[in-house]
Formats: C-alpha cells, sequence, structure tokens
C-alpha cells in the first residue's frame, strides 16, 4: 500500500505545524538546527528550522523569531499550544548542529553548530519540554521527517544514511 500522506516543507528560518497524517520535513540542516515539538495524544506536531542561536543577533528590533533558537522554539512551543496540544504533553525531537567548516581560528562565535544545540537544550529544559530523542553534531548535513502519528523522526545523514529516532 502506497503512503499517500501529504509532507509539508519547512524552509530555513520557518516553522510550520501539522496534525496527522500530515508529515513535516526539512533539508539543509548544515549548522541549523530542526527541533520538532509534538504531542503524542493529540498527534499535532511542528518544526522549527533555526539558524543562529539568539535573538541577540538580529539586526532590527523587528525580526523573524524562526531565525534563531532562543525566539524560535518559544514561538513553536505557543503556536502548538495555540492549535490544540497540551503544555505538559509536547516533547521534542531536533537534529543537526553540524560543524560544517573547519576555521583556523577556533574561535568560539564561528562555532554556530554547536552554539545552536547548546541553545536548543537550554530552551528546552527552561520550557520544561521533556527531549526524547537528538541526533546533533558531527560534520554532516541532515534532512528530517517528522510523522505525529506515530512520533518517528527518520534522519537521513549525508553519506551516513538514514536512521530513526
Amino acid at each position: 500500500m502506497m503512503n499517500t500522506s501529504e509532507v509539508v516543507k519547512v524552509g530555513i528560518a520557518d516553522c510550520h505545524i501539522v496534525q496527522a497524517p500530515q508529515l513535516i520535513r526539512t533539508s539543509g540542516l548544515g549548522s541549523c538546527v530542526g527541533v520538532v515539538l509534538y504531542d503524542q495524544k493529540k498527534k499535532i506536531a511542528g518544526l522549527v528550522h533555526i539558524m543562529l542561536p539568539d535573538s541577540s543577533l538580529a539586526k532590527s528590533k523587528v525580526f523573524n523569531p524562526a531565525k534563531f533558537a532562543d525566539s524560535g522554539i518559544k514561538h513553536l512551543y505557543d503556536e502548538l499550544i495555540k492549535s490544540g496540544a497540551h503544555r505538559i504533553s509536547i516533547m521534542a525531537k531536533y537534529a543537526g548542529g553540524a560543524h560544517m567548516f573547519k576555521f583556523s581560528s577556533g574561535q568560539d562565535v564561528i562555532r554556530i553548530g554547536e552554539r545552536n544545540i547548546a541553545t536548543t537544550e537550554r530552551i528546552l529544559k527552561n520550557l520544561q519540554v521533556e527531549v526524547t530523542g537528538k541526533d546533533v553534531g558531527g560534520h554532516c548535513g541532515r534532512t528530517i521527517e517528522f510523522n505525529p502519528e506515530n512520533g518517528k523522526m527518520m534522519v537521513k545523514t549525508v553519506n551516513q544514511g538514514v536512521t530513526y529516532i
């Protein structure tokens, strides 16, 4: 039997919410992190594709919250609740945060992937969201696809194949 579920694609610095049987996917996760928040009981999920760790890096007071880990995860969390998720039932899975380029300076400011991961973990802890799976770091890009029907996230890593978390 062929799977005919609609796949909602999330771009860079974007977020969307889906309800089963829809699937949600993002690609191009290098140093970026794709964060999925979901309520397994309600079979609802959202995904944000974050680029940078902290909205204090925004050049303007008016900015896209999905671009940054601190504002994007909180925005997705609030939108998921507005869409019917229960605060105490929300869980998270995330992937990305690779160290894509080697710089001779080794400065922490350049280590965007590591900083994105650290901020993601801090924000999820502050929101008291249980993390049920993650695939982070390394040196290869990823594509993720989440199924709110069963709570599984496919992680396709360049040159490494597919895993499910």
